[in-house]
């Protein structure tokens, strides 16, 4: 209980001040791991609700891509009954229903015999969920439903302590910026981010969002510059507003004009009835203009003087019309240097680049790409039927080596052909069989060039073929796997369980966790 109270203390006061982008999922995890740790559970869960389902920010005794998941309740049957449920539902051994968790608990592929859960809840409001799931028909028999209660009802007060604490800020620095509204600010299931590069970005947004200022948002293609400028909207005064998006190579250069700004009935040849431009649509709410740095040099003073004046004249119209648009210009390119080339106006980059946000290329946040994948795989599970679907070991050091020239796009597109591929070796047929089955992705479904790109992952241990003696049962030869690689790599690191973690690509606590269990740590 000491622990969980200092672990408590530690999150309460890290969310007081607004920091923990960095900490809080290691919070979290102590939270969890002091109120449930020594429960007879293979894994355990701690899930927060949001608009789209709930998302863990916690796990034990599972891969940190489980993070980057959504489970909504509608494609989970266990979890709605979970959360349908007044106190702790526990399942039949012998329940039909699929477990959100089959196959992700060991690399067997095993599927979970014993699951229960508690719903946490502010009165009839349901903040998030607990769940322990045992790959052992009976394992959890033993635990005492009043004594989960308790811990639940602890989780519970700390998702609602973190809520409001989270909104309260909110609140606090609309009202510093004026734009003060009487509703809380929206929820956002945006994954807690381990690289350093994103925690920087995400500080950022949190300052600029919340004013009107213009942002250019730059970085190379496929890194998600579109999804970070419907973050600036969504965390703005204007997100009951419009987000208008415009991809200005897309227009056809005689038409920019009358796109972004409208025209009047026969204002030109083909105009037979009024346009309402880009900007009037935009109108009290955020204006994106994609791949800025593809206007026309003819274009540009005439967006420049609607950025200073704040108002549009339509084509063939002698009235110039008011316009309240927040900007968001996104590029791939550099336009200080286009400026210098001559293809670009100084005076518009500089009115565009108020705030200018640089979006990190994936290889420069490799720490993040779990959580990506774990969001990617669950997309793919869903769309191909199938009760599971994850990475196994060498896939995942595969994902961790490779450098990413096309950043997230490349790895939405590397899973979804996988998957494919998986799912066609794998998956048995029959829509019945394919709700029941658990598909692993191997390296070679990846298709990924062995060798990696660069060398900045050259030090990571490569991971050895193995070839367990056909009378050795399957979960002894995957244990005895995992014991060697985590101490190999221990070796490697001297001891240092930390940066062991890191090079596996695991959760500190969840190796803490399956060090005991193979029993590499006392």
């Amino acid at each position: 209980m000491t622990v969980f109270l200092h672990t408590l203390r530690d999150l309460l006061a890290d969310l007081s001040v607004g920091r923990g982008s960095d900490a809080l999922p290691e919070r979290w995890a102590k939270l969890l791991a002091a109120l449930v740790g020594d429960y007879p559970a293979d894994a355990s869960t701690l899930m927060v609700a949001h608009d789209d389902g709930l998302q863990p920010v916690a796990v034990l005794g599972l891969d940190d891509e489980v993070r980057g998941r959504r489970f909504s309740l509608t494609a989970h049957p266990r979890l709605a009954a979970i959360a349908a449920h007044p106190g702790v539902c526990r399942f039949p051994l012998d329940s039909p229903l699929p477990d959100p968790f089959d196959g992700l608990l060991d690399d067997t592929l095993s599927h979970v015999h014993d699951c229960m859960g508690v719903a946490l809840r502010d009165g009839d409001r349901l903040l998030g969920m607990l769940t322990l799931d045992a790959l052992t028909p009976g394992c959890l028999a033993t635990v005492d439903d009043d004594e989960l209660l308790a811990a639940a009802g602890l989780l519970a007060t700390c998702l609602r302590l973190a809520q409001q604490l989270s909104d309260t800020r909110s609140r606090l620095n609309q009202a510093l910026d004026q734009h003060f509204t009487d509703q809380d600010a929206p929820r956002h299931s945006t994954p807690d981010w381990q690289s350093p590069a994103m925690r920087r970005l995400e500080e950022s947004l949190a300052l600029v969002a919340p004013t009107d200022m213009s942002v250019l948002l730059h970085g190379e293609t496929g890194v998600g510059k579109e999804r970070i400028a419907r973050r600036v909207h969504a965390l703005s005064a204007r997100r009951e507003g419009p987000l208008v998006r415009v991809n200005c190579a897309a227009l056809p250069e005689s038409l920019i004009e009358s796109e972004l700004f409208g025209h009047r009935r026969g204002a030109f040849s083909g105009a037979v009835r009024d346009h309402r431009g880009h900007f009037a649509m935009a109108h009290d709410g955020t204006l994106m203009l994609d791949e800025i740095g593809e206007l026309p040099l003819a274009m540009q003073p005439k967006l420049l003087r609607v950025l200073q004046e704040g108002e549009i004249q339509p084509l063939g119209s002698e009235t110039p019309q008011r316009v309240n648009v927040r900007l968001v210009a996104v590029t791939n390119r550099d336009l200080s240097q286009e400026v210098a080339a001559g293809r670009f106006r100084e005076d518009l980059y500089h009115r565009l680049s108020v705030f200018p946000l640089q979006v990190p290329p994936l290889r420069e946040r490799r720490e993040d790409v779990p959580l990506l994948a774990g969001g990617f795989l669950e997309d793919n599970r869903i769309r191909l039927g199938l009760a599971n679907l994850r990475l196994d070991l060498a896939a995942e050091h595969a994902l961790l080596s490779w450098p990413w020239p096309g950043n997230i796009r490349e790895l939405e597109h590397t899973l979804g052909r996988a998957a494919l591929r998986a799912f066609g070796e794998q998956s048995p047929a029959g829509q019945d069989a394919r709700r029941n089955a658990v598909v692993r992705i191997a390296a070679h479904h990846l298709e990924l060039p062995t060798t990696p790109a660069d060398d900045t992952t050259s030090s990571e241990p490569t991971v050895p073929e193995t070839h367990p003696a056909p009378p050795v049962p399957l979960r002894e030869a995957v244990e005895d796997f995992q014991r060697r690689h985590i101490a190999h790599a221990l070796e490697v690191h001297d001891g240092n369980w930390a940066a062991t973690a890191r090079t596996l690509g695991t959760d500190s606590g969840n190796l803490h966790r399956l060090g005991k269990r193979l029993g590499l740590k006392p």
